[in-house]
């Protein structure tokens, strides 16, 4: 279950999604476009679209709305679904499977922040902070 930090970050990144589609252009090179429908977002990952109101109801994915009400994906999101779908075909309950690809992402992104965090210590010894001296 994504947290409430998650999900207020998620309305940001949506806010953010509006303002860059302003030319359509920018539409074809993002990621976060919520450029499919649902019928054409199942078929495409080949699966239905129970399926992905299902990943929905377990907070794996939120597609935003039309201005009709209707759900729409984007890559971004699809990919989510297809990996959902990959353990979800290997047998794993759809529940269990979103939670895991939840905690695959929560771990890649503390990967990702420990990498940064190592970059910015393995600087030279010029842009560390200064240590403190031990008594003699």
């Amino acid at each position: 279950m994504r947290s409430v930090r998650q999900l207020e970050d998620q309305v940001d990144e949506v806010a953010v999604t509006v303002e860059k589609h302003s030319s359509p252009q920018a539409r074809f090179d993002d990621d976060d476009y919520p450029a499919y429908t649902m019928g054409r977002a199942a078929e495409m990952l080949g699966t239905t679209p129970a399926f992905l109101r299902a990943i929905g109801e377990a907070r794996l994915i939120t597609p935003l709305r039309s201005e009709g009400g209707h759900r729409r994906y984007s890559r971004y999101q699809l990919r989510i679904a297809a990996r959902a779908r990959e353990l979800v075909d290997g047998g794993t309950p759809v529940d269990a499977a979103c939670r895991i690809v939840i905690l695959e992402d929560q771990l890649e992104e503390a990967l990702r922040m420990n990498e940064q965090l190592r970059d910015s210590t393995s600087r030279s010894p010029s842009q560390a902070p200064p240590q403190p001296k031990a008594d003699a």
